[in-house]
């Protein structure tokens, strides 16, 4: 199933029943008094977040949904039939905004939460309610009141607790799948990752925490380049991000490169993206040459907190996860 994390579509609330012009008609009684009922509601457009669903794929071809409309009062002060209610499912993380004025209606942030996007119409009053002591035969009705119709833009913006993020081909998707029970593709080779993944981290000592995979970050990322530009926005919620570097293609002239690249392209799209806590991992430290490149790269950070890990083999995976579950914690108690 393609990864569809962007959909507009139109929603329409039914329309209220028509009230009913009606008059009781009995034998022995000619000139009964008015009776006629109201027309129904119209039925409501219900957005609704549920843990079945993790993308938009269900609004890539169909992008009109109408709720039923109200029924029409009868005789008999019979009211009519309320229209039914549409609820359609959205995965947690969505963001629901007009399209036509780009007012942000609802985040959905919260399994099972619901929102009545467009309310149904409400129906009109039968005769019976317009009677008076100056008209006792009233032959008007209310008609029902129209329905509403909005253009909605839906964003989703996975829920994740740490983002996994670094140039193509630095581990992301090897890691994700060491610590999780995600399983992404893992080839040797750059852009492997083509949409976000999500995995679950169990822990022995610390609550689980939820990791976002994206795809690899390029210089220029901002303006477009490459194809994590396209899912930033996924780590945007989460609070913790590992920032993760091979340490082969650590430069010996310029160690931290790579590092201030990424950087850069974070800043640029969004400065409360590039402020958030960052723990710095070296990855792919069983093959030759990592053990000098990190020794390079621990010169040129200074004070700066990095790991050395290798992905592959498992080695500091433990010491990884623990220090994730430490920053949250610490991320917790602020």
């Amino acid at each position: 199933m393609k990864f569809i994390d962007e959909a507009t579509i139109t929603v329409q609330s039914g329309n209220g029943g028509r009230g009913c012009v009606s008059f009781r008609r009995e034998r022995f009684i000619p000139k009964g008094g008015p009776n006629g009922g109201d027309g129904g509601n119209g039925g409501n457009v219900i957005l609704k977040a549920s843990p079945r669903k993790r993308t938009l794929y269900q609004f890539r071809f169909k992008r009109l949904f109408r709720a039923e409309n109200g029924r029409g009062g009868e005789g008999s002060q019979r009211t009519g039939r309320n229209g039914g209610d549409i609820v359609l499912e959205i995965p947690p993380g969505t963001l629901v905004s007009d399209a036509e004025t780009g007012e942000l209606l609802r985040d959905f942030t919260v399994v099972g939460e619901t929102f009545v996007i467009a309310s149904g119409g409400r129906g009109g009053l039968g005769n019976v309610r317009f009677k008076s002591s100056t008209n006792r035969t009233p032959r008007y009705a209310q008609p029902g009141e129209p329905g509403q119709t909005r253009t909605l833009k839906m964003e989703l913006k996975l829920l994740a607790d740490v983002g996994l993020m670094g140039f193509p081909n630095a581990g992301k998707s090897t890691l994700i799948s060491v610590i999780s029970s995600a399983r992404p593709k893992i080839a040797d080779y750059p852009f492997t990752t083509l949409t976000p993944n999500l995995g679950v981290v169990q822990t022995d000592w610390g609550e689980p925490f939820a990791v976002a995979d994206i795809p690899g970050l390029i210089e220029g990322a901002h303006t477009g380049a490459g194809l994590g530009i396209q899912f930033l926005r996924h780590i945007e919620r989460t609070r913790v991000l590992v920032h993760l570097i091979d340490a082969t293609e650590i430069d010996p002239d310029a160690p931290l490169s790579r590092y201030k690249a990424i950087n850069t392209e974070l800043s640029r799209y969004s400065e409360k993206l590039a402020e958030k806590s960052q723990l710095v991992v070296l990855n792919k430290m069983d093959l030759p040459g990592a053990d000098v490149a990190a020794e390079l790269f621990q010169m040129a950070a200074g004070n700066m907190e990095f790991m050395t890990i290798s992905a592959a083999t498992g080695q500091g995976i433990q010491a990884l996860k623990a220090r994730i579950v430490q920053l949250l914690d610490q991320l917790n108690e602020e």
